[in-house]
């Protein structure tokens, strides 16, 4: 049956970004569950309470990013190429902020509190769990800072709109699974 109604194979570039978010997914519930696990059953301290700050900064940042991409897919989708390049780069730029907040609050951790990964269980699982955070983010600047050159260089079109939207469903992944990490690490772990 052709014509209006017709069943089409779904895009096997969203199928198959779908099926790794699923599998990130698994991943990440692990870490979080083993975070909630392990909440206040160090021995020794720090406590989260007494060295963590709430980064209400780069939350806000890369929140927003998930906005600017939408506009930029947005305006791909419209064929509006100078459009899409400033709300890529505004979502760029915003993801890098946020991970140089993640940056600057490790350095304070390690530096000034003396805070590692082998401190205690705290310690373990808040970098294990933010880690995994911060790698898949900085896994998406690489993507956005591909498809940014790209786009200064005009290889980026309307035509290629699917493809970046494809790309935009990792990028909110990313997003969405920061609000259950900054809930669980920041809100509840506290």
């Amino acid at each position: 049956m052709v014509g209006e109604g017709a069943w089409q194979l779904p895009s096997r570039g969203k199928v198959g970004m779908i099926c790794l978010i699923i599998a990130e997914s698994a991943i990440f519930t692990i870490f979080v569950a083993a975070y909630i696990f392990y909440i206040g059953k160090s021995l020794s301290g720090p406590m989260p309470r007494e060295i963590l700050k709430v980064p209400v900064i780069g939350t806000t940042c890369l929140l927003s990013s998930s906005l600017t991409m939408h506009w930029a897919i947005a305006a791909l989708h419209q064929g509006k190429t100078s459009a899409f390049r400033a709300f890529w780069f505004a979502t760029l730029a915003l993801g890098a902020i946020f991970i140089g907040g993640t940056a600057i609050e490790w350095r304070r951790l390690i530096y000034e509190q003396n805070f590692m990964i082998q401190t205690n269980l705290f310690g373990t699982t808040y970098y294990s769990l933010v880690g995994l955070h911060a790698s898949h983010v900085i896994v998406g600047l690489i993507g956005l800072a591909l498809v940014m050159i790209l786009a200064v260089m005009g290889k980026i079109r309307q035509e290629h709109s699917e493809r970046c939207e494809v790309f935009s469903l990792y990028w909110h992944f990313v997003d969405a699974v920061w609000v259950v990490v900054f809930a669980t690490v920041y809100i509840v772990g506290r």
